[in-house]
């Protein structure tokens, strides 16, 4: 099983400086499980999710999954999956959401924005995930963002109008979490954190 340390070994070698094309990744490193992303060219690995992050990934794709195939409007699929901006930047939300109308996108990666991203906060990555993805889901335009805090136990979901996010809704426990870009979805913020009650 490869460790992060393997990872970036492979990766970045002694040229911790080097800064990377997704091309030259794909070309020098070993596929993997393992989170890694492209920050302007730097590779940026994480820590394997913990099982509670990924409880709350199959929480949240599983509903999403469900109601996007019984109303057939696209495909929903969980990372690690690279969502290719540029040569240089390349994301792994959690959860991604392509509209049928855009499937021409997926490839061996998502060629572009996905019209929905999910990323849960991971207690390593608060400021990265609040601040850092919001600020380039929104420059490269991911039509909807949900950032789910288990911390927290909310979920805020941000919609994209004239270029910029504006809050839709910030929901707790009790409520359910809905879309503006897929009318009738809902997430039971409370059967997201809890499981099923």
């Amino acid at each position: 099983m490869e460790t992060i340390a393997t990872l970036e070994k492979a990766v970045v070698g002694a040229d911790s400086g080097r800064r990377y094309t997704y091309d030259e990744l794909l070309a020098e490193m070993p596929e993997s499980n393992l989170p890694c992303e492209l920050w302007d060219g730097e590779v940026i690995t994480s820590p394997t999710p913990s099982f509670h992050h990924q409880q709350l990934v199959a929480r949240f794709s599983y509903r999403l999954y469900e109601w996007v195939s019984k109303q057939k409007l696209g495909k929903v699929v969980t990372g690690p999956i690279d969502m290719v901006l540029s040569a240089h930047r390349v994301m792994q939300p959690d959860v991604a959401f392509v509209a049928k109308d855009r499937l021409s996108i997926i490839g061996r990666s998502i060629n572009g924005p996905v019209d929905l991203a999910v990323e849960i906060i991971s207690l390593g990555g608060r400021d990265r995930d609040r601040l850092q993805k919001r600020d380039l889901y929104e420059q490269y335009g991911v039509q909807e963002f949900w950032l789910v805090d288990p911390e927290a136990q909310t979920v805020e979901v941000l919609c994209l109008e004239q270029g910029r996010y504006q809050l839709h809704a910030r929901f707790t426990l009790g409520q359910n979490a809905t879309s503006r870009l897929l009318p009738g979805f809902e997430m039971p913020v409370t059967v997201l954190f809890q499981g099923e009650v």
